[in-house]
């Protein structure tokens, strides 16, 4: 029986694209009806495609392969972006804004137009994580609407990829046989962090990691938000073509790897392990000790990698739930402890299978960490993805009427109550607009009150230092006098600097005629002249 419900992911990987179908219950688990996937090695590079036609042609031999199972067409599918470009990068928007003005969604809305219009060289802005907001000096949310302020600063984490990225995908989709569309486009390490994180370990901090089989991606969270983003461009494919180098086949030496390898081995000090060998079915065999130490070299520098992406997050001594591994390559012997002894993290959980509930498809595939982004990618999308065949409908007539009718009566009640709901928004926009207004107005008469208060009061402050310094100018103290007259002048009373001018010039001059020393030489000058009259 053909199903018509469903939501269909795919994953471009660098070994694979994989393509899966399922359909949520209500009990958040998920039922995978189909599963497929081909080999991409020779046309996805570290995520990214190189060749387009190949990849075309894998698209659609992984749909058409889904929509056997399904027995039934496939209209749109959810992609996952990924890959070494895919990166985080910060960015600060900040608003000066006048004395208690209220954050509103459309003040939020514009920052983060203006930083989506952050310039950027082949480059493009992904996805946007919000991260808290800074109000005033130093308040931090993550809900700024509301608050009022003078001043706010927006904190925002752009993930940012090539921008062929999109493009590419979006060709290949277009040119498969059926010219699928894309439902939506998925940032893949976010996608995997919903399939594996958990809410406490989200909010407490921890970092992601998720080993690929070209890439190890690596994310931090805290406070439930994503904090840092980065692709290193080498995965458990490194490993294998290292052990290459030991003249052998490259299938031969993934089975080296998966059967033997292991990401940390303790020293030991028995003779015989310096002499150990191992061996596939008696064909090839290497010493133990090289194959280890071509194991741990890869993988300590790999390590090294993420140990630097999370000191670079700014949040290495801030993840109390540690760390939490996944992909493919996570399923490497000891992989846990040769964390620890490198990021210096202890707490550290391996993810091989996804929080979520999987119903219906008893698979392996499932089980080893590999398919976590692929699922994370089916738990995200919402839109129904089957192409419903016209041809193959048998509606009844009179059903079909009804249920416009119906359809119609929903519509026109919908339409009254959204009149009502617009009607009720512009009451309360115009009233919060006049108290508004009412509170500006009343605001602005207190304003001017306080200044004609402050005036009126150093204007009386200004004539009483004038009286101080005409009484002590009459007492003939100008030293005291001049004092309080320059005081007043300090005070830049205008209707007073006139008066207070002219009260300085009249104790200037006392000042200089009463001096005892001038009044002496005024009298050796007057009896001079009298002697010189004799």
């Amino acid at each position: 029986m053909a199903v018509t419900d469903f939501i269909v992911a795919i994953e471009l990987g660098s070994t694979k694209i994989t393509g899966v179908a399922g359909k949520k219950n209500a009990d958040g688990s998920i039922q995978i009806l189909a599963y497929a996937s081909e080999k991409s090695s020779d046309c996805i590079k570290k995520g990214a495609i190189c060749n387009l036609d190949k990849t075309t042609q894998l698209i659609t031999t992984v749909i058409s392969q889904l929509e056997e199972m399904l027995q039934a067409s496939i209209k749109k599918v959810y992609v996952g972006l990924g890959g070494q470009s895919v990166r985080s990068i910060r960015n600060t928007e900040s608003k000066k804004l006048e004395d208690d003005t209220r954050i509103s969604q459309a003040l939020i809305d514009a920052m983060m137009k203006r930083n989506l219009e952050l310039p950027l060289i082949d480059q493009e802005i992904l996805a946007v994580e919000a991260q808290e907001y800074k109000i005033g000096n130093n308040q931090l949310t993550t809900e700024p609407v509301g608050i009022p302020t003078d001043h706010i600063e927006g904190h925002f984490l752009n993930i940012i990829g090539r921008n062929t990225l999109k493009n590419y995908i979006r060709q290949c989709f277009r040119q498969a046989g059926a010219g699928y569309e894309i439902a939506d486009y998925v940032i893949s390490p976010i996608a995997t962090a919903q399939a594996v994180l958990t809410a406490s370990e989200k909010r407490s901090g921890c970092v992601l990691v998720d080993f690929g089989a070209e890439t190890t991606t690596v994310t931090v969270y805290k406070n439930n938000i994503l904090r840092h983003l980065a692709v290193i461009p080498l995965g458990g494919n490194n490993i294998t073509k290292d052990l290459c180098s030991q003249q052998m086949e490259e299938e031969e030496a993934e089975q080296f790897k998966l059967t033997f390898g292991s990401a940390y081995t303790a020293t030991s000090e028995n003779e015989d392990d310096a002499n150990r060998e191992y061996s596939l079915d008696g064909k090839v065999s290497i010493r133990a000790y090289k194959l280890e130490d071509i194991v741990e070299a890869r993988v300590e520098e790999i390590l090294q990698n993420v140990s630097n992406q999370i000191l670079l997050s700014d949040y290495n001594d801030k993840l109390l739930a540690g760390a939490i591994l996944t992909g493919g390559a996570a399923n490497l012997a000891n992989m846990e402890e040769a964390f620890s002894r490198i990021t210096k993290i202890e707490k550290v959980r391996t993810a091989l299978t996804s929080n979520i509930e999987l119903v219906g498809y008893a698979n392996l595939i499932f089980q080893n960490g590999s398919q976590n982004t692929l699922i994370g990618l089916l738990a995200t999308g919402k839109d129904n993805c089957c192409k419903i065949d016209p041809r193959r409908q048998q509606l009844d007539f009179i059903s079909d009427i009804q249920e416009k009718q119906d359809e119609e009566a929903r519509r026109q009640e919908e339409e009254a109550h959204r009149q009502a709901e617009e009607a009720k928004r512009k009451a309360d926009e115009a009233k919060r607009k006049a108290d508004e207004e009412a509170r500006l107005k009343k605001l602005e008469e207190d304003r001017i009150q306080q200044e004609q208060m402050r005036l009126e009061r150093r204007r009386r402050e200004c004539e009483a230092l004038i009286a101080a310094a005409t009484s002590h100018m009459n007492k003939k103290e100008f030293k005291a006098a001049l004092a309080k007259a320059r005081e007043a002048q300090n005070m830049s009373v205008f209707e007073k600097s006139e008066e207070i001018d002219t009260l300085i010039t009249t104790i200037s001059r006392l000042k200089e005629e009463n001096n005892p020393f001038k009044r002496f030489i005024n009298r050796l000058r007057d009896g001079a002249d009298e002697i010189m009259k004799d």
